[in-house]
Protein backbone atom coordinates (compact mmCIF):
# COMPACT_ATOMS: atom_id res chain seq x y z
CA UNK A 1 0.00 0.00 0.00
CA UNK A 2 1.23 3.49 -0.89
CA UNK A 3 -1.22 4.94 1.64
CA UNK A 4 -2.07 2.31 4.28
CA UNK A 5 -4.79 2.58 6.87
CA UNK A 6 -2.34 2.10 9.76
CA UNK A 7 1.39 1.75 10.35
CA UNK A 8 3.84 0.57 12.99
CA UNK A 9 4.70 3.14 15.68
CA UNK A 10 7.35 1.04 17.41
CA UNK A 11 11.05 1.80 17.48
CA UNK A 12 14.17 0.72 19.33
CA UNK A 13 12.82 1.69 22.76
CA UNK A 14 9.77 -0.53 22.40
CA UNK A 15 11.90 -3.46 21.25
CA UNK A 16 14.28 -2.93 24.17
CA UNK A 17 11.31 -2.84 26.55
CA UNK A 18 10.13 -6.20 25.19
CA UNK A 19 13.62 -7.66 25.61
CA UNK A 20 13.81 -6.47 29.21
CA UNK A 21 10.58 -8.29 30.00
CA UNK A 22 11.90 -11.43 28.32
CA UNK A 23 15.08 -11.24 30.36
CA UNK A 24 13.11 -10.81 33.57
CA UNK A 25 11.15 -14.00 32.91
CA UNK A 26 8.02 -12.33 34.36
CA UNK A 27 5.40 -12.08 31.65
CA UNK A 28 2.03 -11.84 33.39
CA UNK A 29 0.56 -8.60 34.72
CA UNK A 30 3.02 -6.93 37.07
CA UNK A 31 5.09 -3.82 37.70
CA UNK A 32 5.21 -2.63 34.06
CA UNK A 33 1.43 -2.71 33.77
CA UNK A 34 1.17 -0.86 37.09
CA UNK A 35 3.64 1.81 35.97
CA UNK A 36 1.83 2.26 32.66
CA UNK A 37 -1.49 2.66 34.49
CA UNK A 38 -0.02 5.31 36.78
CA UNK A 39 1.53 7.20 33.87
CA UNK A 40 -1.65 6.92 31.82
CA UNK A 41 -3.85 8.27 34.61
CA UNK A 42 -1.46 11.17 35.20
CA UNK A 43 -1.25 12.03 31.50
CA UNK A 44 -5.02 12.20 31.09
CA UNK A 45 -5.68 13.91 34.40
CA UNK A 46 -7.58 11.03 36.02
CA UNK A 47 -7.19 9.53 39.47
CA UNK A 48 -7.21 5.92 38.32
CA UNK A 49 -6.47 3.83 35.24
CA UNK A 50 -7.02 0.11 34.66
CA UNK A 51 -5.21 -1.58 31.77
CA UNK A 52 -6.88 -4.54 30.08
CA UNK A 53 -6.22 -6.67 27.01
CA UNK A 54 -8.27 -4.61 24.51
CA UNK A 55 -10.51 -1.60 24.05
CA UNK A 56 -13.41 -4.02 23.67
CA UNK A 57 -12.65 -5.48 27.09
CA UNK A 58 -12.39 -1.93 28.44
CA UNK A 59 -15.94 -1.25 27.26
CA UNK A 60 -17.18 -4.51 28.75
CA UNK A 61 -15.83 -4.07 32.28
CA UNK A 62 -16.79 -0.38 32.32
CA UNK A 63 -20.41 -1.37 31.67
CA UNK A 64 -20.17 -4.32 34.06
CA UNK A 65 -18.79 -2.15 36.87
CA UNK A 66 -21.92 0.01 36.83
CA UNK A 67 -23.99 -3.07 37.73
CA UNK A 68 -21.97 -3.80 40.86
CA UNK A 69 -21.65 -0.39 42.51
CA UNK A 70 -23.50 -0.03 45.78
CA UNK A 71 -25.59 3.06 45.06
CA UNK A 72 -27.97 3.23 42.10
CA UNK A 73 -26.46 0.35 40.08
CA UNK A 74 -27.63 -0.28 36.56
CA UNK A 75 -30.05 -3.17 36.13
CA UNK A 76 -31.22 -5.28 33.23
CA UNK A 77 -33.81 -3.46 31.13
CA UNK A 78 -32.43 0.02 31.86
CA UNK A 79 -32.38 2.34 28.85
CA UNK A 80 -29.10 3.52 27.36
CA UNK A 81 -28.90 6.03 24.53
CA UNK A 82 -26.33 5.12 21.87
CA UNK A 83 -25.25 6.65 18.55
CA UNK A 84 -26.28 4.88 15.34
CA UNK A 85 -22.67 4.83 14.15
CA UNK A 86 -19.94 3.22 16.26
CA UNK A 87 -17.85 0.07 16.60
CA UNK A 88 -19.55 -3.23 17.40
CA UNK A 89 -18.06 -3.64 20.86
CA UNK A 90 -19.33 -0.23 21.89
CA UNK A 91 -22.77 -1.88 21.78
CA UNK A 92 -22.22 -5.54 22.58
CA UNK A 93 -21.55 -5.12 26.33
CA UNK A 94 -24.88 -3.30 26.60
CA UNK A 95 -26.65 -6.23 24.96
CA UNK A 96 -24.77 -8.76 27.07
CA UNK A 97 -25.89 -7.05 30.28
CA UNK A 98 -29.50 -6.85 29.15
CA UNK A 99 -29.74 -3.09 28.65
CA UNK A 100 -32.21 -1.48 26.27
CA UNK A 101 -30.33 0.40 23.55
CA UNK A 102 -32.07 3.51 22.23
CA UNK A 103 -30.37 4.46 18.96
CA UNK A 104 -30.02 8.11 17.95
CA UNK A 105 -28.84 9.50 14.63
CA UNK A 106 -25.46 11.16 14.26
CA UNK A 107 -24.57 14.58 12.88
CA UNK A 108 -23.45 14.39 9.24
CA UNK A 109 -20.67 16.95 9.87
CA UNK A 110 -19.16 15.92 13.22
CA UNK A 111 -20.03 12.17 12.97
CA UNK A 112 -20.98 12.32 16.67
CA UNK A 113 -24.45 12.71 18.16
CA UNK A 114 -27.04 14.82 16.37
CA UNK A 115 -27.60 16.88 19.50
CA UNK A 116 -31.25 17.93 18.97
CA UNK A 117 -32.13 14.26 18.42
CA UNK A 118 -30.17 13.25 21.51
CA UNK A 119 -32.06 15.77 23.61
CA UNK A 120 -35.47 14.65 22.37
CA UNK A 121 -34.61 10.93 22.63
CA UNK A 122 -34.23 11.07 26.42
CA UNK A 123 -37.14 9.49 28.30
CA UNK A 124 -37.96 9.02 31.96
CA UNK A 125 -36.44 5.54 31.56
CA UNK A 126 -33.04 6.77 30.36
CA UNK A 127 -30.28 5.76 32.79
CA UNK A 128 -27.18 6.32 30.69
CA UNK A 129 -25.82 8.04 27.59
CA UNK A 130 -22.92 6.37 25.79
CA UNK A 131 -20.90 9.10 24.09
CA UNK A 132 -18.55 7.78 21.39
CA UNK A 133 -15.88 10.19 20.16
CA UNK A 134 -15.64 9.11 16.53
CA UNK A 135 -12.41 9.14 14.49
CA UNK A 136 -10.62 11.37 17.00
CA UNK A 137 -13.36 14.01 17.24
CA UNK A 138 -14.72 15.07 20.65
CA UNK A 139 -18.42 15.20 21.27
CA UNK A 140 -19.76 18.60 22.30
CA UNK A 141 -19.71 17.78 26.00
CA UNK A 142 -20.74 21.29 27.00
CA UNK A 143 -24.01 20.71 25.18
CA UNK A 144 -24.38 17.12 26.39
CA UNK A 145 -23.87 18.31 29.98
CA UNK A 146 -26.59 20.92 29.44
CA UNK A 147 -28.92 18.27 28.00
CA UNK A 148 -28.39 15.99 31.01
CA UNK A 149 -28.82 18.86 33.43
CA UNK A 150 -30.15 17.64 36.78
CA UNK A 151 -31.38 14.33 35.37
CA UNK A 152 -30.06 11.17 37.01
CA UNK A 153 -28.28 10.02 33.85
CA UNK A 154 -24.82 8.44 33.72
CA UNK A 155 -22.43 9.66 31.03
CA UNK A 156 -20.07 6.92 29.83
CA UNK A 157 -17.41 7.72 27.25
CA UNK A 158 -16.03 5.44 24.55
CA UNK A 159 -12.81 7.19 23.61
CA UNK A 160 -11.14 4.25 21.88
CA UNK A 161 -10.66 6.19 18.63
CA UNK A 162 -9.84 9.57 20.17
CA UNK A 163 -6.85 9.25 22.47
CA UNK A 164 -5.23 12.65 22.89
CA UNK A 165 -8.20 14.74 21.75
CA UNK A 166 -9.24 17.75 23.84
CA UNK A 167 -12.24 19.97 24.38
CA UNK A 168 -11.78 23.27 26.19
CA UNK A 169 -8.42 22.04 27.46
CA UNK A 170 -9.84 18.83 28.94
CA UNK A 171 -8.90 15.41 27.60
CA UNK A 172 -11.60 13.32 26.01
CA UNK A 173 -12.19 10.15 27.95
CA UNK A 174 -12.45 12.17 31.17
CA UNK A 175 -15.85 13.83 30.70
CA UNK A 176 -17.86 10.76 31.69
CA UNK A 177 -17.91 8.69 34.86
CA UNK A 178 -15.47 6.42 33.01
CA UNK A 179 -13.69 6.65 29.69
CA UNK A 180 -12.35 3.78 27.61
CA UNK A 181 -9.29 3.72 25.36
CA UNK A 182 -7.73 1.29 22.88
CA UNK A 183 -4.04 0.72 22.18
CA UNK A 184 -4.57 -1.70 19.30
CA UNK A 185 -2.09 -1.64 16.40
CA UNK A 186 -4.03 0.90 14.32
CA UNK A 187 -4.65 3.38 17.15
CA UNK A 188 -2.84 6.49 18.38
CA UNK A 189 -0.42 4.44 20.46
CA UNK A 190 0.04 0.71 20.12
CA UNK A 191 0.71 -1.99 22.66
CA UNK A 192 -0.46 -4.25 19.79
CA UNK A 193 -3.32 -5.53 21.93
CA UNK A 194 -4.51 -3.44 24.84
CA UNK A 195 -7.05 -1.09 26.35
CA UNK A 196 -7.46 1.22 29.34
CA UNK A 197 -10.31 2.59 31.44
CA UNK A 198 -9.89 5.85 33.37
CA UNK A 199 -12.10 7.10 36.19
CA UNK A 200 -12.09 9.36 39.25
CA UNK A 201 -14.51 7.05 41.05
CA UNK A 202 -12.63 4.90 43.58
CA UNK A 203 -15.41 2.35 43.97
CA UNK A 204 -15.65 1.73 40.22
CA UNK A 205 -11.86 1.48 40.09
CA UNK A 206 -11.86 -1.25 42.74
CA UNK A 207 -14.72 -3.08 41.04
CA UNK A 208 -12.81 -3.10 37.76
CA UNK A 209 -9.64 -4.38 39.45
CA UNK A 210 -11.66 -7.39 40.57
CA UNK A 211 -13.60 -7.85 37.32
CA UNK A 212 -10.37 -7.74 35.29
CA UNK A 213 -8.94 -10.76 37.09
CA UNK A 214 -11.58 -13.45 37.52
CA UNK A 215 -13.64 -11.45 40.04
CA UNK A 216 -11.20 -12.33 42.80
CA UNK A 217 -9.96 -10.22 45.70
CA UNK A 218 -6.25 -10.78 45.20
CA UNK A 219 -5.54 -7.52 43.35
CA UNK A 220 -7.71 -5.34 45.58
CA UNK A 221 -6.18 -3.00 48.18
CA UNK A 222 -6.45 -4.17 51.78
CA UNK A 223 -9.08 -1.50 52.43
CA UNK A 224 -11.34 -1.47 49.39
CA UNK A 225 -14.85 -0.56 48.35
CA UNK A 226 -15.80 -4.04 47.13
CA UNK A 227 -15.22 -6.23 50.19
CA UNK A 228 -14.23 -3.71 52.84
CA UNK A 229 -11.23 -4.98 54.81
CA UNK A 230 -9.30 -7.88 53.28
CA UNK A 231 -7.87 -10.65 55.36
CA UNK A 232 -4.12 -10.73 55.91
CA UNK A 233 -4.22 -14.42 55.04
CA UNK A 234 -2.79 -14.50 51.50
CA UNK A 235 -3.70 -18.15 51.08
CA UNK A 236 -7.33 -17.42 51.93
CA UNK A 237 -7.47 -14.37 49.63
CA UNK A 238 -5.69 -15.98 46.70
CA UNK A 239 -8.81 -17.69 45.33
CA UNK A 240 -11.64 -15.72 46.88
CA UNK A 241 -14.17 -14.75 44.20
CA UNK A 242 -16.60 -11.92 44.92
CA UNK A 243 -17.73 -10.70 41.48
CA UNK A 244 -18.57 -12.52 38.22
CA UNK A 245 -15.42 -11.40 36.46
CA UNK A 246 -13.23 -12.20 33.48
CA UNK A 247 -9.61 -12.72 32.58
CA UNK A 248 -8.85 -9.43 30.83
CA UNK A 249 -5.32 -9.06 32.18
CA UNK A 250 -2.70 -7.51 29.89
CA UNK A 251 0.79 -8.95 29.85
CA UNK A 252 3.94 -7.26 31.11
CA UNK A 253 5.13 -6.86 27.52
CA UNK A 254 2.04 -4.76 26.75
CA UNK A 255 2.61 -2.60 29.81
CA UNK A 256 6.31 -2.11 29.02
CA UNK A 257 5.54 -1.08 25.43
CA UNK A 258 2.80 1.24 26.67
CA UNK A 259 5.24 3.09 28.92
CA UNK A 260 7.41 3.95 25.91
CA UNK A 261 4.51 4.66 23.55
CA UNK A 262 2.84 7.09 25.95
CA UNK A 263 6.01 9.20 26.00
CA UNK A 264 5.65 9.60 22.22
CA UNK A 265 1.95 10.43 22.21
CA UNK A 266 2.30 14.26 22.26
CA UNK A 267 4.53 14.14 19.17
CA UNK A 268 2.24 11.64 17.45
CA UNK A 269 -0.77 13.90 18.03
CA UNK A 270 1.10 16.98 16.84
CA UNK A 271 1.99 15.31 13.53
CA UNK A 272 -1.51 13.87 13.09
CA UNK A 273 -2.93 17.36 13.53
CA UNK A 274 -0.50 18.79 10.98
CA UNK A 275 -1.59 16.11 8.50
CA UNK A 276 -5.20 17.02 9.26
CA UNK A 277 -4.54 20.69 8.63
CA UNK A 278 -3.24 19.85 5.17
CA UNK A 279 -6.16 17.48 4.53
CA UNK A 280 -8.82 19.98 5.61
CA UNK A 281 -7.24 22.81 3.61
CA UNK A 282 -7.50 20.66 0.48
CA UNK A 283 -10.93 19.15 1.03
CA UNK A 284 -12.90 21.90 2.75
CA UNK A 285 -15.70 23.11 0.47
CA UNK A 286 -14.98 20.29 -1.99
CA UNK A 287 -17.73 20.00 -4.63
CA UNK A 288 -18.06 16.22 -4.33
CA UNK A 289 -17.25 15.21 -0.72
CA UNK A 290 -18.00 16.20 2.86
CA UNK A 291 -15.30 15.87 5.52
CA UNK A 292 -15.55 15.72 9.30
CA UNK A 293 -16.04 19.02 11.12
CA UNK A 294 -13.67 19.30 14.06
CA UNK A 295 -15.00 19.96 17.55
CA UNK A 296 -12.36 21.18 20.00
CA UNK A 297 -9.00 19.62 19.17
CA UNK A 298 -9.41 16.33 17.36
CA UNK A 299 -6.66 13.74 17.52
CA UNK A 300 -7.63 12.73 13.95
CA UNK A 301 -7.72 8.95 14.02
CA UNK A 302 -8.38 9.04 10.27
CA UNK A 303 -9.99 11.16 7.57
CA UNK A 304 -13.62 10.56 6.64
CA UNK A 305 -15.06 11.40 3.25
CA UNK A 306 -18.77 11.28 2.39
CA UNK A 307 -19.82 11.57 -1.21
CA UNK A 308 -22.43 14.24 -1.76
CA UNK A 309 -25.66 13.07 -3.36
CA UNK A 310 -24.92 15.14 -6.49
CA UNK A 311 -21.41 13.70 -6.94
CA UNK A 312 -20.90 12.63 -10.57
CA UNK A 313 -19.45 9.22 -9.61
CA UNK A 314 -20.37 6.39 -7.26
CA UNK A 315 -18.54 5.31 -4.13
CA UNK A 316 -17.76 1.95 -5.73
CA UNK A 317 -16.13 3.63 -8.73
CA UNK A 318 -14.11 5.90 -6.47
CA UNK A 319 -12.98 3.07 -4.18
CA UNK A 320 -11.85 1.09 -7.20
CA UNK A 321 -9.63 3.99 -8.27
CA UNK A 322 -8.25 4.47 -4.79
CA UNK A 323 -7.43 0.77 -4.40
CA UNK A 324 -5.68 0.77 -7.76
CA UNK A 325 -3.47 3.60 -6.48
CA UNK A 326 -2.62 1.77 -3.25
CA UNK A 327 -4.90 3.82 -0.99
CA UNK A 328 -6.47 1.62 1.68
CA UNK A 329 -10.07 2.46 2.67
CA UNK A 330 -12.64 1.26 5.19
CA UNK A 331 -16.29 2.05 5.95
CA UNK A 332 -16.82 4.79 8.52
CA UNK A 333 -16.79 2.40 11.47
CA UNK A 334 -20.03 0.39 11.33
CA UNK A 335 -21.83 2.66 8.91
CA UNK A 336 -25.43 2.43 10.03
CA UNK A 337 -25.16 -0.16 12.80
CA UNK A 338 -28.91 -0.74 12.65
CA UNK A 339 -28.40 -2.64 9.40
CA UNK A 340 -26.28 -5.34 11.04
CA UNK A 341 -27.89 -8.78 11.50
CA UNK A 342 -26.60 -8.95 15.09
CA UNK A 343 -29.41 -6.54 16.08
CA UNK A 344 -31.78 -9.51 16.25
CA UNK A 345 -30.17 -10.30 19.63
CA UNK A 346 -30.68 -6.77 21.00
CA UNK A 347 -33.44 -5.18 23.02
CA UNK A 348 -33.55 -1.84 21.24
CA UNK A 349 -35.56 1.05 19.86
CA UNK A 350 -34.75 3.90 17.48
CA UNK A 351 -35.53 7.56 18.02
CA UNK A 352 -36.68 9.06 14.73
CA UNK A 353 -34.92 8.13 11.51
CA UNK A 354 -31.21 7.38 11.22
CA UNK A 355 -30.97 9.41 8.01
CA UNK A 356 -27.40 10.61 8.47
CA UNK A 357 -26.20 7.19 9.58
CA UNK A 358 -27.74 5.76 6.42
CA UNK A 359 -26.00 8.41 4.28
CA UNK A 360 -22.67 7.50 5.87
CA UNK A 361 -23.42 3.82 5.33
CA UNK A 362 -24.20 4.37 1.66
CA UNK A 363 -21.71 7.08 0.67
CA UNK A 364 -18.98 7.24 3.32
CA UNK A 365 -15.48 5.83 3.81
CA UNK A 366 -12.31 6.81 5.61
CA UNK A 367 -8.59 6.73 4.97
CA UNK A 368 -5.76 6.58 7.46
CA UNK A 369 -3.79 9.16 9.37
CA UNK A 370 -0.31 8.51 10.70
CA UNK A 371 2.41 9.58 13.12
CA UNK A 372 4.54 10.82 10.21
CA UNK A 373 3.90 13.34 7.45
CA UNK A 374 1.60 12.03 4.71
CA UNK A 375 1.23 15.17 2.61
CA UNK A 376 2.20 13.30 -0.56
CA UNK A 377 -0.40 10.60 0.07
CA UNK A 378 -3.11 13.15 0.87
CA UNK A 379 -2.31 15.09 -2.29
CA UNK A 380 -2.54 11.87 -4.32
CA UNK A 381 -5.94 11.22 -2.75
CA UNK A 382 -7.04 14.73 -3.68
CA UNK A 383 -5.79 14.40 -7.24
CA UNK A 384 -7.67 11.13 -7.74
CA UNK A 385 -10.94 12.54 -6.47
CA UNK A 386 -10.35 15.84 -8.23
CA UNK A 387 -13.05 18.42 -8.79
CA UNK A 388 -14.57 16.86 -11.88
CA UNK A 389 -16.22 13.62 -12.95
CA UNK A 390 -13.17 11.88 -14.40
CA UNK A 391 -13.28 8.85 -12.11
Amino acid sequence: MNYPLASNTWGEKELNAIQQVIESGLYTMGKNVQQFEQSFAAYFGSKYAVMVNSGSSANLIAVAALFFRRNSPLKRGDEVIVPAVSWSTSYHPLQQYGLHCRFVDIDIDTLNYHLPSLEHAITDKTRMILAVNLLGNPNDFSEITRIIGEKDIILLEDNCESMGARLNGKMTGTFGIMGTFSSFFSHHISTMEGGVIVTDDEELYHIMLSLRTHGWTRNLPKNNLVTGLKSDNEFEESYKFVLPGYNFRPGEIHGAIGIEQLKKLPKFIKIRRKNAEYFTNLFSDHPHVLIQKEIGESSWFGFSLILKEEAPFSRNDLLLQLNQHGIECRPIISGNFLKNPVLKYFDYSVYGDAINAETIDRNGFFVGNHHYSIKTQIKTLYNIIGTNSNI
